[in-house]
């Protein structure tokens, strides 16, 4: 069966929720992803909000931040992927992070007291901050572009000839797009404590056939530790030691529970068609009473792991078929 163009063009787009409003890092992670052209994009308030906008159907996908060069993974999407319906990691994109300070046109440097910020931003820029404003409060924000809407809300409000409302910050740390898209003065651009900056996010979906391997991809899981006893940590690490698996990240996350009790969010170094992932995470299922696959997708950097002699898919068939002929008396 074909599909016509008339009936390609009635197809709904997909839908992608994401942490808005529009000027967000995020969003700019998603237009790598798909064009808005090509997509619905779904601004949500947090990334809760995206995540479950996935659970309860009102979207297809999500676009979250997941992990940061400055602060390491993202607790909010960690836990939000941690537990609840099962959802998996389709694909990551990368995007380097700087920032404005941004304010309504008329504002000096000087004026500025409060800066309202996404607790993310604040973090990457807190040393140019007590550098540049050492008098400056932080006022938290919903997300990088919040303060920016409410901004240019203002300025929409009253007319140019009338005091400005006041919004309870003077000016706020943005992504660079925001100033154009609100349009807000810069007060200071390239702001960041580390220039190198890059922020990791992945979209999310409901799980479904995992992508064939490329040669150079992750696999994200979440995994309990059996027993809290000495011993448990380094069970559960040498289920990958033990098979050449590299660990790109691991975090711990409280349960929830019980005090003590914690969980590891991990990225591996390949696939789960891998034969030594594969071995690993039946490994870690015959040892731990959790264990969650969220899926194994291409690496946003394309880099392939070092695979260590012994541990390549050839030498993992190799090792079964001499096994299995030992058990069958053809090999000694």
């Amino acid at each position: 069966m074909t599909i016509d163009a008339t009936e390609a063009a009635a197809a709904p787009l997909p839908r992608y929720a994401y942490l808005g409003p529009a000027g967000t890092f995020t969003e700019a992670a998603l237009r790598q992803v798909v064009g808005p052209d090509e997509a619905q994009y779904l601004p949500q308030t947090d990334v809760g909000s995206a995540i479950e906008a996935v659970r309860s159907g009102a979207a297809d996908r999500a676009v979250v931040a997941i992990e940061s060069t400055v602060e390491g993974g993202v607790t909010a999407t960690l836990d939000a992927l941690a537990g609840g319906e099962p959802l998996v990691v389709l694909r990551e994109v990368l995007v380097p992070v700087q920032f404005a300070l941004a304010a309504a046109p008329g504002v000096r440097l000087a004026d500025v007291t409060r800066v309202a910020a996404h607790p993310h931003a604040w973090v990457q820029c807190r040393r140019w901050l007590a550098r540049t404003l050492p008098r400056a409060v932080h006022v938290p924000a919903t997300s990088n572009t919040a303060p920016a809407a409410l901004v240019a809300e203002s300025l929409s409000l009253a007319p140019s000839d009338a005091p400005r409302p006041q919004l309870g910050f003077d000016a706020a740390l943005v992504p660079p797009a925001a100033l154009e898209t609100y349009g807000l003065t810069a007060l200071a651009t390239d702001v960041a404590d580390n220039p190198s900056a890059v922020t990791r996010f992945v979209v999310v979906g409901h799980p479904g056939e995992v992508p064939a391997p490329t040669g150079a991809d992750k696999t994200t899981l979440v995994v309990h530790l059996p027993d809290n006893e000495a011993g448990a940590l380094l069970a559960m690490l040498e289920q990958f030691a033990a098979r050449g698996v590299n660990l790109s990240r691991i975090e711990s996350r409280p349960i929830g529970d019980a005090l003590g009790r914690y969980s590891f969010s991990i990225d591996a170094e390949g696939h789960i068609t891998d034969e030594r992932v594969g071995e690993a995470i039946m490994g870690l299922h015959r040892r731990c009473p959790y264990v969650r696959f969220l899926g194994s997708y291409p690496r946003a950097d394309a880099v392939a792991p070092t695979v260590h002699v012994g541990t390549a898919d050839a030498d993992f068939v190799a090792a079964r078929t001499w096994l299995r002929e030992l058990r069958e008396g053809r090999a000694t």
